[in-house]
């Protein structure tokens, strides 16, 4: 599985992830190599609005530089950005046009991910920006499922090996 790779893929919890923190997740494949994998979970919004963030984190509402540091190129058209200035340049007006903010990741190890598929525990589809930028979160995973001609409700819990 070598040229198995999901970087800009959404994974789509199976329903046979009944337990744990991705019951009923859409998450974005931000990286997948050969020491594992990094993605961030886009359908699960939480109340905190950007201001009150950037209250509880002290950034104040200010001009700065529209420069990042810290920022993976995941392809052309999409980055993710672990540093502070990138929230001040937002802050400040200066951000990017499409931007989702997480506070955390989800990690896989070396093999791990890969192991999760042979169990199916997810779906994977090609990302698409739509979808992560112009829909509401509430919206995303049936999108994604729509991508791959299937209804999320139809899915059952135990799945078949030939």
């Amino acid at each position: 599985m070598s040229d198995f790779n999901l970087t800009h893929h959404f994974l789509i919890a199976m329903p046979a992830l009944q337990e744990g923190y991705f019951v009923g997740t859409l998450t974005y494949i931000c990286e997948h190599n050969e020491n594992g994998a990094l993605g961030i979970v886009v359908n699960r919004p939480i109340s905190l609005t950007l201001g009150e963030m950037f209250d509880q984190i002290n950034i104040p509402l200010h001009d700065t530089p529209g420069d990042w540091q810290s920022t993976l190129r995941i392809n052309d058209k999409l980055s993710l950005t672990t540093s502070r200035d990138i929230l001040e340049a937002v802050g400040a007006g200066h951000g990017p046009r499409n931007l989702i903010v997480t506070l955390g990741y989800a990690g896989w190890d070396q093999g791990q991910l890969e192991h999760e598929m042979t169990e199916n525990a997810w779906l994977t589809v090609p990302a698409s920006e739509h979808i992560l930028f112009d829909l509401p979160p509430e919206e995303r995973l049936p999108a994604a499922m729509a991508l791959l001609g299937v209804d999320y409700a139809s899915l059952v819990e135990n799945a078949g090996h030939a």
